[in-house]
């Protein structure tokens, strides 16, 4: 009976003493655990305490709602104070404005320290077709180059349409255009601002060949019109076609053309390069002594050349029809080598082409031109005719045959 007793009591004992070990293990388990989230916390202490963050020289205020609204289209500037909480190396401040990212480049960081650092951020458009203003996520985060990321801000940020824009959708143009001829410039353009445009006007231009042509375009109201009115002039977005001439005297190339639509509220310009190519891009032609002068308009040109001597020629007139061609002999009036230079002006002054002669003669002729020609011609064939005229009129007539009396 005693040893029953005694031999419970024993594996009482031994299982008060495993109690006892499993006790001692757990709290050494929890010690390790209290003194690992001591250390991990120790080593992810704070980089820094945010003490203000402004936009465009405004407080930003961590709300619910948004504080500040900014332009999508524009940069915002945004500027971080901070004091950094701990030593820091390669510490770098990233901020993002729906899928816009910018970031610092990286710096040192000393505790107890203050900084400023600024990040300019592209402001999206991130609109439905008929909203005015739209919120979107905003966030600042600081890193270090251990891995500590912080959030510093997250809130939202209210982006509005511009209060007055206007954008090109499309510029259509044909990319090769023949000089002489017309061509349509179609422009669709869209209302993005937060107000109407009123009284649009719309200018296209290729400066370097002196054409211009403009007209007006129209009234566009703003996106929330647009898709609650009933009424088919409220429209955002508009399509119009210009015509533009190229001037027959183009040469080959390629040109600016420049698109604006504007009003007095806003305006907008868009470059296009076309390439136009001239079939007749020499207007005066050299072929011998000849000058060709070719008019491929449909109107009558006139130019006037100025011929410096020795040719015969010194300032004459020439129109030509439309669709053809004229051409003039330039005759020197010269002795042995000769240069001579044919200026061809439009009738406006405008120098067209300088043609160069040279040559040589043997003999000074003083009858060049056909005009001379054709008057010593007309001489000759007088003086012909007035000996002709002298010889008949000094001929003594012929005696008359004298018949004899005849009888029967």
């Amino acid at each position: 009976m005693w040893l029953f007793y005694r031999k419970q009591s024993f594996l009482q004992l031994n299982k008060m003493r495993k109690n006892i070990m499993n006790t001692k293990n757990l709290m050494v388990s929890f010690v390790a655990i209290v003194m690992a989230l001591f250390v991990l916390a120790t080593n992810v202490s704070a980089i820094a305490s945010t003490s203000e963050v402004t936009i465009d020289g405004i407080t930003y205020v961590y709300t619910t709602e948004s504080n500040v609204a900014v332009t999508a289209g524009e940069t915002m500037t945004v500027k971080v104070y901070f004091t950094a909480d701990t030593d820091a190396s390669e510490v770098v401040i990233k901020a993002e404005l729906g899928d816009n990212v910018v970031k610092t480049s990286k710096f040192d960081v000393e505790a107890g320290k203050s900084y400023r650092k600024v990040l300019n951020i592209k402001v999206p458009y991130d609109f439905d077709d008929d909203e005015l203003s739209t919120e979107l996520d905003f966030q600042i985060e600081i890193s270090a180059d251990d891995e500590r990321d912080e959030t510093l801000v997250d809130d939202g940020l209210t982006v509005q349409r511009p209060s007055y824009n206007v954008d090109f959708k499309s510029v259509n143009v044909a990319k090769n255009v023949e000089a002489g001829k017309s061509f349509p410039v179609d422009i669709l353009v869209k209302n993005n601002g937060y107000n109407d445009l009123d009284d649009l006007h719309v200018t296209a231009k290729i400066s370097a060949l002196g054409v211009e042509e403009s007209f007006y375009f129209g009234d566009l109201v703003d996106a929330e019109k647009d898709s609650t009115s009933d009424d088919d002039d409220d429209t955002d977005t508009m399509n119009r076609r210009i015509y533009l001439a190229i001037p027959y005297d183009a040469t080959n190339g390629a040109y600016t053309l420049e698109v604006e639509v504007s009003n007095e509220d806003a305006v907008i310009s868009k470059t296009v390069t076309i390439e136009v190519t001239n079939s007749f891009p020499d207007k005066v032609i050299k072929s011998g002594n000849d000058l060709i002068l070719v008019n491929p308009t449909k109107d009558i040109v006139g130019y006037r050349i100025v011929v410096e001597a020795p040719t015969t020629v010194s300032d004459e007139i020439v129109f030509v029809q439309a669709g053809s061609s004229e051409t003039i002999t330039v005759n020197p009036n010269a002795e042995g080598e000769y240069s001579s230079d044919v200026n061809v002006f439009t009738m406006n002054g405008k120098l067209v082409s300088t043609v160069t002669f040279n040559g040589s003669e043997e003999t000074v002729s003083s009858i060049g031109s056909p005009i001379v020609i054709m008057t010593v011609v007309l001489a000759i064939v007088f003086l012909v005719l007035l000996v002709v005229l002298i010889v008949l009129i000094t001929k003594k007539p012929e005696k008359a045959e004298e018949f004899g009396e005849s009888y029967y």
